[in-house]
């Protein structure tokens, strides 16, 4: 008796990696733009038949089903759930001009919170990617999403600053699955001509939920009169303005449990034709309204021939009994379930996917550093330059102290949270301007630009002297970076199949909060003493990730693997 075990194989040992066909030959290298690993293929068809007049592949499928009102639904129900993620993100750095007096923090304190929910997430994102290749996208956000909104709105009524940060990092884990999955999700419904374009579009949705957190925290945290006694907690504006931001992403999860359905890609993937079918029917159904026209669909094509073993870095191989896993003890099973858990990092690392997997590490690590350390740091660094000078010139205390009393922070000063909404709407440019070139000159193109301007810019945020010259660099940083993000969002989900996809967005997006929790410590422990070196700290590495991203791989327009 023998059994076939798939080397890094997935939830079910009998799915196999839809990647194309046999007549393609994978390149050995994908610097280039004639070397991209995941080129268009000519699907060959199989059908009943035999002939392959009406066996449709993932691509073909896709383009038949249309282009229409199935999108934009789906745009804004995966937008809303990509702004929840944002809303609960940034909420923590606009409560803390006020909250780091109720809560006796110091600046080293204000550190450890911002990054409590980035290590949520490095866990979280990772965990809830391996999931979602394995158990469906559905189902992963969900849960995730549930995670992340029912743990942020009780952490509104944590009396201590140390049960506040372990409820932000549950939150965190939340937010750590449904980030990358929604990207992954949300591609595998776009047809190729289109998909840059409409993941720009969801990544917009980013700079939404930073206008909605920015506007939320300018209305509820001055309104002293949202002040009230819940027993013996005083509950506060910014308590409140906790738990409205977690509505986004409690109403996301309920959308999405209710009404979306499964990846199409996953379905297929899974060998799941009917439920596969029932998705593109539905798609055709809304994208056709009023049209006689019939969706002309047999069978779909859900394993191709000659799988490239190169670039899945799946083989099968034939094992016999005496070769068989043991797993009659609980530390078998349990160092089994590890190595299944983590094989598909190291597919990650297999030619001819190495470089671009180093290259997107690179990029990974130096934007959200930079991105994450100092923005959410902006309200606090606005804070500072109220009365003049420049962000590195108004410190008042060492990092060590703890600040005694409340007079610091009362009456609240509404500057702080308007500079934070106008630097949140600079994102607008940005996304639009991504969006209409997505398609034309390329995510690789975008995303180095972007960054070597982002990284100028935070140079002169540290030169200026006012607090408008601030606002105004601030702004040019929020408006330039945005692009980076987008570029890495289109980027990162076409550089991988389907099984590999949100296994792959996890295990980047966990390297991305490793790179913001050390941000966020950086700036926790210098920005009182030597504030200028995690901001020239952050230029540099953002003008080091613009060079790194010259050597990726091209991807305008490619199909999905």
């Amino acid at each position: 008796m023998t059994s076939r075990v798939l080397e890094g194989r997935f939830a079910d040992p009998d799915r196999e990696p839809l990647l194309g066909n046999a007549d393609v030959t994978p390149p050995e290298s994908d610097t280039d733009a004639g070397e991209v690993a995941y080129e268009r293929m000519k699907n060959k068809r199989n059908s009943d038949g035999g002939d392959g007049r009406n066996a449709l592949s993932f691509e073909e499928a896709v383009e038949q089903a249309g282009f229409g009102l199935f999108h934009g639904i789906l745009l804004v129900v995966c937008g809303w759930a990509n702004a929840s993620d944002a809303v609960e993100i940034l909420c923590v750095s606009f409560l803390l001009p006020t909250a780091r007096c109720d809560l006796q923090l110091s600046s080293s304190d204000i550190g450890l919170l911002t990054a409590s929910i980035f290590l949520g997430m490095m866990i979280g994102g990772y965990v809830w990617g391996y999931l979602a290749d394995q158990q469906g996208r559905k189902r992963v956000l969900v849960i995730s999403l549930s995670v992340n909104g029912v743990f942020g709105a009780l952490a509104s009524l944590a009396p201590s600053f140390w049960l506040f940060l372990l409820l932000r990092f549950v939150s965190g884990i939340g937010v750590g699955g449904s980030i990358p999955v929604i990207f992954s999700y949300f591609s595998e419904f776009q047809p190729r001509c289109r998909r840059g374009a409409m993941i720009s579009g969801l990544a917009t949705f980013w700079m939404a939920g930073n206008i909605l957190a920015a506007g939320l925290a300018w209305l509820v945290i001055p309104s002293t009169g949202l002040r009230f006694q819940l027993g013996s907690l005083d509950f506060q504006s910014w308590r409140l303005f906790v738990v409205l931001c977690s509505v986004p992403s409690i109403s996301s999860a309920f959308i999405f449990g209710l009404f979306m359905p499964e990846s199409p890609k996953f379905l297929m993937e899974a060998g799941q034709e009917a439920e596969a079918i029932e998705v593109f029917l539905k798609m055709f159904t809304f994208n056709n309204r009023g049209s006689a026209k019939a969706f002309p669909w047999h069978s779909l094509v859900l394993q191709e021939p000659g799988l490239p073993h190169q670039i899945s870095g799946l083989q099968s191989i034939t094992m016999c009994d005496n070769e068989e896993i043991v797993m009659d003890t609980k530390l078998h099973r349990l160092t089994h379930k590890l190595k299944q858990v983590l094989s598909p990092i190291s597919k990650m690392f297999i030619t001819p996917l190495t470089s671009r997997s180093i290259i997107l590490f690179i990029l990974f690590f130096c934007i959200s550093f930079g991105y994450y350390g100092l923005w959410m740091w902006f309200p606090e660094l606005f804070k500072r330059v109220q009365n003049g000078g420049s962000i590195c010139s108004n410190v008042s205390r060492p990092s060590s102290t703890v600040l005694p009393q409340n007079d610091t922070c009362y009456p609240i000063k509404t500057e702080v949270y308007r500079d934070g909404f106008i630097t949140a709407a600079a994102n607008l440019p940005g996304n639009i301007l991504s969006i209409l070139l997505m398609d034309i000159v390329g995510g690789k193109i975008l995303i180095s630009c972007s960054l070597l301007v982002s990284g100028i810019s935070v140079f002169f945020i540290w030169m200026v002297k006012t607090k408008l010259q601030s606002l105004a660099m601030s702004c040019v940083f929020s408006a330039v970076s945005v692009i980076s993000w987008n570029a890495l969002d289109v980027i990162s989900t076409e550089l991988y199949p389907t099984q590999l996809r949100s296994s792959a967005l996890g295990f980047f997006t966990g390297v991305g909060r490793v790179a913001a929790i050390l941000g966020n410590m950086v700036f926790g422990q210098l920005v009182d003493s030597n504030c200028a070196i995690p901001i020239l700290l952050v230029a540099v590495l953002l003008f080091s990730g613009g060079l790194a991203a010259t050597r990726l791989p091209k991807t305008k327009q490619i199909a999905l693997t």
